[in-house]
């Protein structure tokens, strides 16, 4: 899952967001000097990833881009996955989106001497362009894309995976919702574990 996901799937716990959205930055277990609250966050996330890679559900959505688009597919699918539950955010949460996503980029801010380098780096643009937000709309998710492909000097062509999104919208929108119905159980039952 990507980045709103991974921020919803906190259940707005301040420690747990913070390290469910850093654990792609930290490698292995190189985390022991961060509170434990935040080393939970980064398991948390890593059993997200581990219960959607080994899901059918990705699997078919990812199988639909992998002609095009290879082992870049899954990361495409996280992003389509992050669109729909962008755009079908009150289905979610009472908080509004534009609320939430403010709420996490103060914490970033609040926390920034803790975040690892990458995340440093990234947060002024993911800020400035107020990438979360602009996940609900298919032009924020094209921007995206486009990032992304840049990020791999254009070999991923991922920035043509807003023309697979929009040709299988219907098809992919399911896929999202009966998949993180799912993921919301399982996630809830881990969080819960943590205490």
């Amino acid at each position: 899952m990507n980045f709103l996901a991974h921020i919803y799937l906190s259940f707005e716990d301040t420690d747990i967001t913070l390290g469910n959205f850093i654990a792609d930055s930290i490698r292995g277990n190189k985390f022991g000097h961060l509170p434990q609250r935040i080393q939970q966050g980064i398991l948390l996330h890593r059993e997200i990833d581990t219960f959607t890679d080994a899901h059918p559900i990705p699997r078919i959505s990812s199988k639909r881009l992998h002609h095009n688009y290879s082992h870049y597919s899954r990361v495409i699918v996280d992003i389509f996955y992050d669109h729909f539950l962008a755009k079908n955010w009150k289905h979610y949460s009472d908080t509004p989106l534009g609320d939430f996503v403010d709420s996490f980029y103060d914490l970033l801010e609040d926390n920034y001497d803790i975040l690892p380098i990458g995340v440093k780096r990234m947060m002024p643009y993911m800020i400035a362009d107020n990438w979360i937000f602009n996940y609900a709309t298919k032009e924020g998710i094209s921007k995206v894309l486009n990032g992304m492909n840049r990020r791999t000097q254009n070999k991923s062509k991922m920035n043509f995976a807003i023309l697979d999104l929009e040709a299988h919208y219907g098809s992919f929108e399911k896929e999202f919702t009966d998949f993180f119905e799912e993921l919301i159980v399982f996630s809830r039952q881990k969080f819960i574990s943590l205490d």
